[in-house]
């Protein structure tokens, strides 16, 4: 399967998108919400163990589901590390949560099965942390084939929505400046080796490296360096993206830490 997601600016706004989804046909248990909890309140109004109370998976379903058109879906209410409390309605809602590091405070409703996370973006996570930070909602549609993949790109852009690549370049746009500044500082170029420092920083947000050292991952950057060299012969590939590698693990932990302070 394939994930094809958008990023929208209110709640209101990625549910009407889900509900033009249902009516197109993609079935609801192949769609996610996700949406920021302003507050703790949330993460508290939830039982920590839902399904231990009959009927309290229903009910939680049917109330904060209900509004998205996924009243049969499950819900998790999660803290995403360096993000905060996180509300992801659809069967999709508790990997997509899990892969970012979040620990889950309920559950309730729907059952998930593994074979979906096969088409789980990994890569994206950082960009829907980005949105979500910024108090946007995130859809995610899993497609059969690119053609269904299209349809839904195009519905989500007809509702409104940023592209994941859009709000991906934004991202970097945010961070660029500074980002350039300290590599200046090392007395290298910016300009010739943002390409190549920009992945390795990605590199280290991705759900699989993160938080880790360069030496813990060593073998699958070193795989990524090669594939990287063969695509640009005589290029300086391994330094750029082994600092960029270094500021994205070190961005990530400032994130995670600032919330921890909050």
């Amino acid at each position: 399967m394939k994930a094809v997601s958008g990023v929208f600016r209110s709640r209101s706004d990625a549910e009407r998108a889900i509900g033009e989804m249902r009516s197109a046909g993609l079935p609801e248990s192949r769609i996610t919400l996700l949406t920021p909890e302003r507050t703790e309140k949330g993460l508290q109004s939830v039982p920590a163990v839902a399904a231990e109370q009959p009927g309290m998976g229903k009910a939680i379903g049917a109330l904060l589901g209900g509004s998205a058109g996924l009243s049969g879906a499950a819900l998790v209410i999660a803290a995403i590390p360096g993000v905060g409390p996180i509300t992801a309605i659809g069967l999709l809602g508790s990997a997509v949560l899990a892969a970012a590091g979040a620990s889950i405070g309920a559950v309730a409703g729907g059952q998930f099965e593994n074979s979906m996370t096969d088409g789980l973006p990994e890569d994206e996570l950082f960009v829907y942390e980005d949105a979500l930070r910024k108090g946007r909602s995130v859809v995610i549609a899993l497609t059969d084939d690119e053609a269904e993949a299209a349809l839904v790109r195009e519905l989500l852009k007809a509702e409104g929505a940023e592209a994941v690549d859009a709000a991906r370049e934004q991202w970097w746009i945010g961070l660029r400046d500074a980002e350039r500044e300290h590599y200046s500082t090392l007395g290298k170029s910016f300009g010739d080796d943002e390409k190549f420092y920009r992945l390795g920083f990605e590199a280290a947000l991705h759900a699989r490296t993160r938080c880790k050292e360069y030496d813990q991952v060593m073998n699958e950057m070193a795989a990524k360096i090669e594939e990287l060299e063969r695509q640009h012969p005589g290029v300086n590939v391994a330094e750029p993206f082994t600092r960029g590698y270094e500021r994205g693990r070190d961005y990530y932990q400032e994130l995670c830490s600032k919330q921890n302070a909050a």
